[in-house]
């Protein structure tokens, strides 16, 4: 680890490679604690400069330059640099580096997970492999060859296509591997071991047989078929949808216990977390195999937004990111519910991203600067990065996206772009002007849009004013371009027709693009109840003045199914908020009254009414508040469930008792079913637990899936008593040997609401279960408690902040990346109450003072410790 403060990287220094490498040549040759590494280079000259390589934790065995071996006084080496000078316009490098897989807890570059050998490069893991210009703007074609005993690792993979396969003396078999199309190194993957196959074929469009391969633990092969199923659909959907066909002769999968992310895009090899490849019903929940779904389309899609074009620099990732998280979400969109998967995706981003943007760490979807390019894979490249890419698709239209799309595909494939080349390409596809559109990359914040209205006769006038708070380095912000999607409706709920703003169905799309700006609708009857906001058009808090009789009138009419869910979103934020205001204020039965109407229509889908019954999260509610006291929060929040619960009692258990043994368990109808009844038992579990602990016991027993049986699990954690260890031991018991299903029992008991949660915590991390090492343990429960239990990590005793910091360093000394990613809880200190600020900002510091701290965890614990806000 450095010791000194690292270095700040700056887009605006950003200078080309003074090299390009034209081939890479790999040959690997396997040991876990000795792996030998002999790269070939083929170099030429783009400028003049040295040739500085980048090469971490590696022991250097040689540097040979156009076949003459260099001394140690032909090359300077530094901890994270390899440096020739004089090196020919034209030239070839062969180095040969040493390296301990075994060792590499990091889990980046080369690591051995479960006895197999796998690779993690993106964004700079390759330098712990090789040395090597680990930028994404330098392009080669890679052949690799490995070589290692058979016994140990019958299957060898890399990237590209199998050129050839041979047996050698001494148990050893070696394999040669092309990939025909130029990448970057961080697409690079590597994977070796005793692992088993489940095989299939996908014929393309145009007639290439692609074979698809997904390789697992031989104890894990019965729970791929899904997987398989999701990889074979996204590629028919990016077909039909964008033109994207596959190129290369097979697509591999490979599943992972160890891995720092969700899955990673490596070309033709994708490296998955298991988390988001292994499922059945016995062992994944619907919400997993959904997961599972999303992130084989993303990874998948990445083929072409991402590897045939990928970015130029890693301030430009969101250039791949958000615009294929974007593609993911159309994906299951059309695979489910468009609604609720909108409704998922909105409740994300306010819960967690809009608090980035509110926070120390707000930054735009295109950063200015980093210390550590690890800590920009946060929801504001991702999630909000797609609703960048929404937004403009909404700007734009189906046709012109699509237009834009070709010929952003048309100048950039086998190229690394940036997003003002993916805009130009959109903008000249449309002939749309993007202009204002493009501060979206620059501006950091989450615009909020204050909306008033005036009918005088026949005119209705919506006024808008927008207003982008002040962020760290950014203030006093320009407008924006917002496109706010509306409609007007009549008192019986009916769309009027409008001749301003551009159509979209029974709604049209105005252009906000000034800080205050006048739209005037003329020639209405009466005035009309307007719908705003529609299926949330813009990543923007709207501030709006809305009596309840409204809000109660498009939880029933509106057309927009989001803004009916949002109706009722806001409805219960202000009943809460009167409750945090006064809590002897009586809480009146609007709410509920208006829920037990739609419960019984049964037109509705099931799992849009378990939706509807949800109420706003803690985390998503705070976003209210100045100061965020999460406590008085929590009392509000539960008084209004404590009200519907009772007031909905008989529809509620009637919900949760309805037979549906009968559905298919993986049919769309039967995971509605099961989501709506599950609303409903968390629901009722707000009330004494004499009422519930009979339902959420008798499902827990009775349960043939794994949703129903881990949502009764879930209410059961709140208590304590023989019904909750009962449970929680037969499921420790029941699931053994199944990792991904003990790291829900881990996050079930973390994210309980008992008073005794940090200690509960802290007993688990003593059980023999708990790996410090393994990202998904340690996500399960440390990250669950902190990021999913608000209430318990801001316990008023400030015992959440001291474990969360001690597992912080501990964990830093280990794997510094899942270490950072686990610090935004206390991060956004400053904008809590004084009482838990004050200790929030304790732990921060003392994690500051940590010697030899990673560049991961200074960077962000740094920003959050400085003051002053914007």
């Amino acid at each position: 680890m450095r010791t000194t403060t690292p270095i700040t990287i700056q887009r605006k220094n950003y200078t080309p490679p003074v090299f390009q490498i034209e081939r890479t040549a790999l040959h690997f040759v396997l040991s876990p604690t000795a792996t030998v590494v002999r790269s070939f280079l083929t170099l030429k000259r783009v400028s003049d400069g040295p040739l500085v390589l980048d090469g971490v934790d590696l022991q250097l065995v040689s540097v040979h330059l156009n076949g003459v071996q260099l001394a140690e006084s032909g090359y300077e080496l530094s901890d994270d640099l390899l440096t020739l000078h004089d090196v020919p316009a034209q030239a070839t490098l062969a180095i040969v580096t040493e390296l301990n897989p075994d060792a590499n807890t990091a889990l980046e570059g080369l690591y051995r997970s479960s006895g197999n050998y796998c690779t993690q490069c993106e964004a700079e893991g390759f330098r712990k492999i090789t040395y090597y210009l680990d930028r994404p703007d330098v392009l080669s074609v890679f052949d690799v060859t490995i070589t290692a005993t058979t016994d140990d690792c019958p299957v060898l993979l890399s990237n590209g296509n199998l050129v050839s396969s041979e047996n050698l003396e001494g148990g050893k078999h070696r394999v040669h591997w092309h990939d025909p199309h130029p990448k970057p190194c961080y697409l690079f993957a590597l994977v070796a071991g005793e692992l088993a196959v489940v095989e299939d074929t996908f014929t393309t469009q145009s007639g290439l047989q692609v074979d698809l391969q997904i390789y697992v633990q031989a104890h894990n092969i019965a729970n791929c078929d899904f997987a398989m199923q999701s990889l074979k659909a996204s590629m028919r959907w990016d077909e039909m949808v964008y033109g994207f066909e596959y190129d290369l002769e097979r697509f591999m999968i490979v599943a992972v216990d160890d891995f720092n992310m969700g899955a990673m895009e490596n070309k033709g090899l994708n490296v998955f977390n298991s988390k988001f490849v292994l499922a059945s019903s016995e062992t994944a929940t619907d919400s997993d195999f959904k997961g599972v779904e999303a992130v084989i389309a993303h990874e998948y899609f990445h083929n072409w937004t991402g590897n045939r074009i990928t970015c130029r620099d890693w301030f430009q990732l969101s250039l791949k990111e958000g615009l294929t998280v974007f593609r993911d979400q159309s994906f299951s969109s059309d695979q489910h519910s468009s609604t609720v998967k909108r409704i998922e995706d909105v409740r994300l981003l306010r819960a967690r991203q809009f608090a980035e943007d509110a926070g120390p760490l707000a930054h735009p979807i295109r950063p200015d600067s980093y210390i550590e390019i690890n800590n920009f894979y946060t929801l504001t490249v991702y999630e909000k990065g797609a609703e960048v890419i929404r937004m403009l698709h909404t700007l734009v239209g189906v046709d012109a996206w699509r237009k834009g799309i070709d010929l952003y595909v048309q100048r950039h494939d086998g190229s690394a772009a940036t997003c003002d080349e993916f805009i130009d390409a959109m903008q000249d596809g449309s002939g749309v002007d993007l202009t204002q559109f493009r501060l979206w990359y620059s501006i950091a914040g989450t615009p909020e849009l204050q909306i008033s209205d005036h009918f005088d006769k026949d005119r209705y006038t919506l006024t808008v004013r927008q207003h982008t708070p002040d962020t760290p380095g950014q203030r006093n912000k320009p407008a924006l371009h917002i496109p706010l999607k509306i409609s007007l409706l009549n008192k019986q709920g009916e769309s009027l027709r409008l001749s301003l703003g551009r159509p979209d169905g029974d709604s049209v799309v105005l252009d906000v693009v000034e800080h205050e700006q006048q739209f005037v609708f003329e020639g209405l009857a009466e005035r009309p109840i307007p719908s705003l906001l529609q299926n949330f058009s813009a990543p923007v808090k709207l501030l709006q003045e809305v009596d309840d009789s409204t809000l109660i009138f498009l939880m029933v009419h509106d057309a927009d199914a989001f803004n009916r869910w949002e109706a009722g979103q806001r409805l219960a934020t202000r009943m809460i908020d009167q409750q945090l205001q006064n809590s002897e204020t009586g809480i009146e039965p609007v709410l509920a009254d208006a829920l037990g109407s739609l419960l019984t229509d049964k037109s509705l889908d099931p799992a849009f009414l378990a939706e509807m019954l949800s109420l706003p999260s803690i985390d998503t509610l705070a976003e209210t508040q100045k100061p965020i006291d999460i406590n008085a929060l929590q009392r509000a929040r539960k008084s209004v469930l404590v009200s519907l619960a009772s007031r909905l009692r008989m529809p509620l258990e009637s919900l949760v008792c309805q037979d549906r043994q009968a559905e298919e368990l993986s049919s769309g109808r039967a995971m509605a079913m099961r989501s709506l009844a599950n609303a409903a038992l968390n629901l009722l579990h707000e009330l004494d637990p004499t009422v519930w602990v009979g339902f959420a016991t008798e499902q827990y027993q009775r349960a043939n899936n794994m949703t129903d049986r881990l949502a009764a699990l879930k209410v059961l954690c709140d208590i304590a008593g023989a019904e909750r260890e009962d449970c929680l031991g037969d499921f420790l018991q029941r699931f053994s040997g199944e990792r991904l299903v003990i790291d829900k029992w881990f996050a079930v008991q973390a994210a309980s609401s008992r008073d005794a949660i940090v200690d509960d915590v802290l007993a688990l991390c003593e059980h023999p279960a708990f790996e410090l090492e393994n990202p998904n343990r340690m996500r399960s429960l440390i990250g669950t408690f902190a990021m999913a239990n608000p209430t318990g990590f801001h316990a008023t005793d400030g015992r959440g902040y001291v474990l969360l910091a001690d597992y912080v360093m501990k964990l830093d000394k280990l794997n510094p990346q899942i270490a950072a990613r686990l610090v935004s809880p206390l991060g956004g200190w400053q904008r809590f109450t004084t009482s838990a600020a004050g200790p929030m900002r304790v732990q921060l510091e003392r994690i500051l003072n940590e010697d030899k701290l990673s560049p991961d965890v200074f960077e962000l614990v740094s920003k959050s410790l400085e003051t002053g806000g914007a």
